[in-house]
């Protein structure tokens, strides 16, 4: 996912975590909350629950592979955050991207065809 796209700030996490809607899955929890931006701004989270540093970063690989595949349908001005659960290890990335879609449907974030 392009740099541009992402959220990295801690107070941006901690805002969007503290005041936005909720979507969970049992592979990701999906956060997100209107920006002022005409662009979409995606953040990754895995805690220690989902393992040691080699896990969380490939769960955090598998959630971003799967949202750059998506990211153009999304509907600009919202900044999302993306949180891994252990189950997201034993799946692979095509059971991610429906997850995923799943979850950006149920917050009606896709935009039309």
């Amino acid at each position: 996912m392009r740099q541009r796209f992402r959220l990295t700030r801690s107070e941006d996490f901690q805002r969007v975590r503290r005041s936005g809607k909720s979507y969970a899955h049992p592979l990701v929890v999906l956060v997100t909350q209107p920006n002022d931006r005409t662009e979409v701004h995606v953040g990754m989270a895995a805690s220690r629950m989902v393992g040691g540093a080699v896990k969380r970063n490939r769960a955090k690989r598998l959630l971003r592979a799967a949202m750059q595949t998506v990211i153009d349908s999304v509907t600009p001005g919202w900044d999302i955050v993306l949180i891994a659960r252990p189950a997201v290890l034993a799946s692979d990335s095509f059971e991610v991207r429906e997850a995923l879609l799943s979850l950006l449907r149920r917050a009606q974030l896709i935009r039309p065809a």
